[in-house]
């Protein structure tokens, strides 16, 4: 009998994969967490039904959560990445060298130990000695560290339960403080085709707060659409600006230096999220 896991991304649309077996389940505190293997993407992580990462396409997110970021800033050496509790966005942290510290804040610390379980080659730099992780809430953890980070990356989960919170204005406003006076957030933000009110609304609210607001996007492939979108907010410094002689090669399989600018030229109907379009 073929076993098949769908998750129903809006109520008329989902994808489905061919699973193997369950290799973990269990209820948080917070969620529901389970940890499949299918056949075409290889282990897999969904929380309260929803693909969080695979074994086969996590690199994509990961990578482009955080490089786009880490460069644009001129020398990140504190980086605070809020939820990311699979570690995959702490490992391509990481991968810069100016970085001393990375703190890594999520609220559920058992997605933490299980990811070490299940997916050792996303979280295995969690346990390198520049990381310091903290199992607590990532809106109260932004306000009692005001101007610490160099750089803030937003890895949060569906603007659902927890979550809810980390999609609002007052959230933003709180890590503009958090951040030092050349600092830089980036925060995945959706998909344009079924999330296009969140992006414009969050668009608007970042640009609000934060003198320079990019959007850009990336495929992949098992998140709804396979379109996502990524808001980045400065302090001060363009990523349009950052010269690309300055983008050294980080060891990725997605992004990559010549990539870097392009990524902000958007598909018409995503331009017109960041102008209040629809």
């Amino acid at each position: 009998m073929d076993l098949w896991y769908t998750e129903k991304q809006t109520p008329n649309h989902g994808i489905t994969s061919k699973i193997l077996r369950t290799l973990h389940h269990e209820k948080t505190d917070y969620q529901t967490m389970d940890v499949i293997e299918t056949r075409q993407f290889g282990r897999m992580l969904v929380l309260d039904g929803m693909v969080m990462t695979t074994d086969q396409d996590e690199f994509v997110y990961h990578e482009m959560l955080t490089h786009v970021g880490m460069f644009t800033h001129p020398n990140p050496k504190k980086v605070l990445v809020i939820g990311g509790g699979d570690g995959g966005v702490i490992r391509e942290v990481l991968k810069h060298p100016s970085v001393e510290k990375a703190v890594l804040c999520e609220i559920d610390g058992r997605v933490i130990e299980v990811s070490k379980e299940y997916f050792p080659a996303i979280a295995g730099a969690l346990s390198d000695q520049r990381v310091e992780i903290r199992v607590e809430d990532g809106i109260q953890h932004i306000e009692a560290h005001k101007g610490e980070y160099d750089v803030i990356l937003v890895d949060s989960t569906e603007p659902v339960g927890p979550a809810v919170g980390l999609f609002q204005k007052p959230f933003y406003q709180g890590i503009f403080d958090a951040l030092k006076p050349e600092g830089i957030m980036v925060a995945q933000t959706e998909s344009p085709w079924f999330n296009r009110d969140l992006i414009a609304r969050v668009f608007q609210d970042i640009s609000g707060i934060f003198p320079v607001t990019r959007l850009y996007t990336a495929s992949i492939p098992t998140y709804p659409s396979g379109l996502w979108s990524f808001t980045l907010g400065s302090k001060g410094r363009d990523p349009l600006a950052v010269e690309e002689t300055l983008l050294a090669d980080r060891n990725t399989r997605y992004f990559q230096p010549e990539l870097f600018h392009s990524l902000f030229r958007l598909p018409r109907f995503v331009e017109d999220l960041t102008k209040g379009g629809e």
